[in-house]
């Protein structure tokens, strides 16, 4: 089991609901470790569960009294049972294994017909800890090994090696380039993600390839908007819009390069841009609570098989998607998860020989401050007008 650090925090009466202290608060009066990492200011925080697979569960720009940026299944985490099939406990960004789907996956049985009464989360991904390597104030590192079998009963040993890091100022600014304004509140934090084939067998499209799959839960509200950079000469299809059917076009605008999804909680429906179409950066703006989030990720240069996350028959197994982005919404039951939003990334597949291994890189990122001083950065980054974001989907 992996050590676990609890954190000692104030009576939650000294804190909203909503604020990171309170969140705090909440997984420790549960018995649930977690470690921190911090500025040496204080003021951005990063909060990380190693019984949960060194899932970050949250973060802040302002400290224990600033605004928690991750979803947290209260609901869930209270009632206190365990499922046999997936916990979803919330997070803002979570390490799990593709595929989802297909021949491959590791979420089905070999012969299971590929429906949600035979979908279950492998615990190595769900319920089980991770150790911890190594750890400071500013830096944690996790291992674990797995012995999977994929749904083509095709055994692999995988070993994961996980570290997520506080990233400064300085460095964030060197990364975006640009210049953080005086008076925006900044907190960037990256996850290194490496996969190692442990087996004495080469993995291969005809096995099938785990990927890197990260999956980041926010909070949806009427005035979020995720963006997403696409490549204009692409030629293939830019997006996948028909995950939970088609996205209606109230809720999903392509132009000039960009994506805009709407993101409120009320309709359920994804997205997905494939290798060619995505570009390495993506963003979500929230224009009443003035907090703009960027995520940037690696994306590999050259030939790439990125895996197939639809359940059941597949065409192209190495079709998949480099980014989604899922608005929480009700199911044909009326059932309602969150809600939350998710904006997820992933690696290729690792086709590796024994010893060898693959890492994907993803550095997540929020400004909180004045829509001017977040519009600067807007423009800078994505050459994009975050009043014009803010405006998509206003009603008329």
């Amino acid at each position: 089991m992996a050590a676990l650090v609890l954190s000692g925090c104030c009576s939650n009466s000294n804190f909203k609901m909503g604020t990171y202290g309170y969140d705090l608060k909440y997984l420790a009066d549960k018995g649930i470790g977690t470690v921190e990492l911090k500025s040496d200011d204080g003021l951005s925080k990063v909060m990380v569960v190693p019984a949960w697979q060194g899932r970050v569960m949250t973060s802040t720009t302002k400290g224990d009294k600033g605004a928690s940026y991750g979803w947290i299944n209260y609901k869930f985490i209270d009632a206190g049972e365990v499922s046999t099939f997936f916990n979803p406990f919330g997070g803002e960004e979570r390490f799990w294994i593709g595929p989802e789907g297909g021949a491959n996956s590791w979420y089905f049985k070999k012969g299971a017909e590929q429906v949600y009464e035979n979908w279950v989360v492998p615990a190595g991904i769900d319920t089980e800890a991770y150790d911890i390597e190594s750890q400071n104030e500013k830096e944690v590192v996790f291992t674990k090994d797995l012995h999977w079998t994929n749904a083509s009963d095709y055994e692999f040993d995988i070993k994961v090696r996980r570290t997520v890091a506080l990233v400064d100022n300085a460095a964030l600014a060197e990364l975006l380039g640009i210049e953080i304004p005086e008076g925006v509140n900044a907190l960037a934090y990256k996850t290194v993600n490496t996969l190692t084939n442990g087996g004495a067998e080469a993995w291969t499209k005809e096995t099938g390839l785990p990927s890197v799959w990260l999956l980041g839960s926010f909070n949806p509200t009427p005035t979020t908007t995720v963006f997403i950079p696409y490549n204009k000469d692409f030629e293939g299809k830019l997006i996948n819009d028909e995950y939970f059917g088609k996205v209606p076009a109230d809720r999903l605008i392509l132009e000039d390069g960009m994506v805009y999804f709407k993101i409120d909680g009320e309709y359920r429906s994804k997205i997905g841009l494939p290798d060619g179409s995505a570009k390495d950066i993506c963003g979500s703006y929230d224009s009443e609570k003035k907090v703009l989030n960027i995520l940037k990720y690696t994306v590999p240069e050259g030939d790439k098989d990125y895996v197939n996350g639809q359940w059941g028959h597949q065409d192209n197994a190495f079709g998949g998607d480099v980014i989604n982005s899922y608005n929480d919404g009700p199911t044909e039951t009326g059932f309602v998860q969150g809600p939350f939003y998710e904006i997820e990334t992933s690696s290729p597949g690792a086709a590796l020989a024994p010893g060898e291994s693959l890492t994907h890189t993803q550095y997540t990122i929020h400004f909180e401050g004045s829509e001017e001083m977040l519009a600067a950065i807007a423009d800078k980054v994505f050459g994009v007008s975050l009043e014009e974001v803010a405006g998509k989907f206003k009603a008329e």
